[in-house]
């Protein structure tokens, strides 16, 4: 790439502090400039070929992304069928785990933004966070190779993957308990959420399952039904069955 392009010194110290983050230094700055460039900056610059947006390189990014987490899904889980692999990578490269993948490093506060943007909190926004981290994935590829594109994109995305690995195979408890109660007729099952922690874009539930009026089981997950799913297993080795 031609470094032809004048970005601000702010900029450039703060992108400084964002290869620190992430463990990747560019050789070629302006791959990792044109990641953080909003459209809506790019737009307001009077010459805005020197100052390209990350959309070109959020396209790119979205098949280097889809292409990473399958070869991990392929490879680390070589029993599950195609449609199962293909139900965890959607979860795993949707625009709700980009964005969480973003905030994780604060992708935010690295961004160049149009004035419009940055006074309706752009940076904060979930569907540019998500588009950026694309374009930084397509930055880190151009720029290295795909292995450490790869390495870059599953240090944020191994845990999603797994997860919702861990969703795909687990029993579905609260049926198992459902089954179980109706034996007893006139018993009835009622979760309720007792607890929420953590960030936003990753919070944290905690669910008690009550029998009648007693509490039989309390879960903990990164969303209502996987914490449902906890209280009902813990409820089930209450009653001593296998699980």
């Amino acid at each position: 790439m031609k470094s032809e392009h004048i970005y601000p010194a702010a900029f450039c110290e703060k992108a400084k502090e964002l290869e620190d983050k992430i463990g990747y230094t560019f050789e070629e700055k302006e791959y990792l400039y044109e990641a953080l460039t909003h459209s809506s900056y790019s737009n307001e610059q009077p010459n805005r070929k020197l100052y390209p947006c990350n959309e070109r390189l959020e396209f790119l990014g979205d098949s280097v992304l889809s292409l990473a987490v399958s070869r991990y899904l392929f490879g680390a889980h070589n029993a599950f069928p195609e449609g199962e692999l293909t139900r965890v990578r959607a979860v795993t490269v949707c625009e709700n785990a980009l964005y969480e993948y973003a905030c994780d490093i604060s992708l935010g506060d690295y961004l160049l933004l149009g004035k419009g943007e940055e006074m309706t909190d752009g940076r904060h926004r979930r569907s540019i966070l998500a588009d950026a981290f694309e374009a930084l994935i397509a930055a880190v590829f151009l720029d290295g190779s795909l292995d450490a594109a790869e390495e870059f994109i599953m240090d944020h995305a191994k845990a999603k993957a797994e997860v919702t690995v861990l969703n795909q195979v687990i029993k579905d408890y609260k049926s198992y308990l459902q089954q179980l109660v109706q034996y007893s007729k006139g018993d009835k099952l009622d979760y309720r959420l007792a607890g929420e922690s953590g960030p936003d874009h990753k919070k944290t539930f905690t669910v008690q399952v009550f029998l009648n009026s007693n509490c039989i089981g309390t879960g903990s997950g990164f969303s209502k039904r996987d914490a449902e799913q906890m209280a009902a297993k813990e409820a089930l080795v209450l009653f001593g069955e296998p699980v």
